[in-house]
């Protein structure tokens, strides 16, 4: 599998699309199916509910708009990774299929807040979760905290977890994502930003020749303002989340941060639903992808 890894990291590193995020966990898939128009009522169990939602993905997946051609790669839920599309384990339809590089969501959600950020909770079972990610063939993984307030301590907090963690997924083979969230809705969200920025230098510089990381980022106030980050060597890529901008405007503040990349949740699925046909289905989600990746290649 050396070869795929080598292809996929050439394709992380320089090829032109963006990262569907199809990794929505127990917590937020009824959100995420009552926008796709099925009710919370529809399902009786956990199980019963993650069905449903990998039919949903399944069906995104195997659209004629969903291909290498446009998307690097897509992050999965554990529970999506560890079923099958057409037959064949997910992770390896994504690549086999649709030349869509495989990523892995890793972990087990927010801790309570505390000095104005949300650190990620404990990983306990982190280290069977990645040995049976390789075995699947994942190329990567991805892991979110949240900073709700610029606060230097809280931010430095939250940098150093994820670049802790981070190095023990690269001494797997895997590729981290490093996903430390600002919210869109922090009131000095520029200020956090900063912070940020320095905190993940101060990480990246630190990190030895051998070592890349993929970043994942909050859309900033200040145009091109994760450029620093993008240039830096031990980073292989930085993409952007959406979150909670509606796409039309998610799109607009993308295509003003040059090199930087997609990374989009919710504003991917927005306006498909369960109802609709798969003519109808396929276009939207085509349409979709087409402004997604015309924002990600500026």
């Amino acid at each position: 599998m050396m070869s795929d890894k080598n292809a996929q990291r050439t394709k992380m590193a320089s090829a032109r699309g963006f990262i569907a995020a199809l990794d929505q966990s127990g917590g937020s898939t009824p959100k995420a199916l009552g926008l796709y128009g099925i009710k919370a009522n529809s399902w009786s169990s956990e199980e019963e509910m993650f069905g449903i939602v990998h039919a949903m993905r399944t069906r995104i997946i195997t659209s004629p708009a969903f291909s290498g051609e446009r998307i690097l790669a897509a992050i999965l839920f554990e529970n999506t990774m560890d079923r099958s599309i057409e037959d064949m384990p997910t992770a390896r339809f994504l690549w086999e299929e649709k030349n869509v590089v495989p990523i892995l969501k890793v972990d087990k959600g927010l801790a309570d807040e505390k000095d104005g950020v949300q650190l990620m909770k404990p990983m306990p079972q982190l280290a069977d979760l990645l040995a049976r990610a390789n075995e699947h063939d994942i190329f990567g993984t991805k892991m979110r905290s949240v900073i709700k307030e610029a606060n230097a301590g809280g931010i430095a907090a939250v940098v150093e977890q994820q670049f802790d963690i981070g190095n023990r997924i690269l001494d797997t083979g895997l590729v981290p994502i490093i996903e430390p969230e600002v919210d869109i809705h922090c009131p000095d969200k520029a200020a956090a930003e900063g912070l940020l920025r320095d905190a993940l230098i101060r990480h990246l510089d630190a990190l030895t020749a051998d070592r890349q990381v993929m970043l994942k980022l909050t859309l900033p106030e200040e145009d091109d303002f994760y450029r620093p980050c993008i240039e830096h060597e031990r980073v292989l890529r930085v993409v952007a989340l959406s979150g909670g901008y509606s796409r039309e405007e998610a799109n607009l503040r993308l295509a003003r941060q040059h090199g930087m990349v997609a990374s989009f949740s919710r504003a991917l699925t927005e306006g498909l639903t369960a109802q609709q046909s798969d003519d109808k289905f396929n276009t939207i989600l085509d349409q979709t992808i087409q402004s997604i990746f015309d924002a990600s290649i500026t």
